[in-house]
């Protein structure tokens, strides 16, 4: 399992986000076609609406997602550190988010400037929410470790991160 973490401690993700964990739970993002693994780029333009997330695990268990820029408004300056993207609560184990209770609605990426993370965090729930689940305002300065414990959820059960950047402008000459 140390090969799963290594990413994330590299890219900061354990540190700025999360606590080190040990994953038990295997989660698969999709942007399209594209698989996100740690430290991947996506371009914002893919990413303008929720991805595709498999969660595997037991009917019976439910799962909560966080999804976070700890770089915003700017990596040298994160002053909103975590910017929430997108919260989902009341996940069953073996599906996914649609299959949930979404809390936060799903916001894409949209960096200013520089390199931003993006982070996914899934929490194994000890109970279901069935909407007790208030929804944080503003989005930004949103503290992950904090929402976890406000809500008893533990140490996460994983963890996917990707980078984006700006997208350049489509430059049309007029003739």
């Amino acid at each position: 399992m140390a090969a799963s973490i290594d990413p994330l401690v590299v890219g900061r993700v354990i540190g700025d986000v999360v606590d080190m964990f040990v994953p038990s739970v295997t989660m698969n993002v999709y942007f399209g076609s594209k698989h996100v693994t740690n430290g991947c780029d996506i371009k914002p333009s893919i990413a303008s609406n929720p991805p595709r997330v498999t969660i595997s695990g037991h009917p019976h268990q439910l799962y909560t997602l966080v999804m976070t820029d700890p770089d915003a408004p700017s990596p040298s300056e994160p002053s909103m550190r975590e910017w929430v993207h997108w919260i989902v609560t009341d996940i069953p184990g073996g599906t996914g988010p649609t299959q949930g209770k979404e809390v936060v609605a799903y916001m894409g990426p949209l960096p200013p400037v520089g390199i931003h993370r993006y982070i996914l965090v899934l929490f194994q729930q000890k109970l279901g929410f069935q909407g007790q689940v208030e929804q944080p305002m503003p989005r930004a300065n949103f503290n992950t470790r904090a929402f976890a414990h406000h809500l008893d959820l533990g140490m996460p059960v994983a963890t996917v991160y990707f980078n984006a950047h700006k997208e350049p402008a489509n430059r049309r000459r007029s003739n």
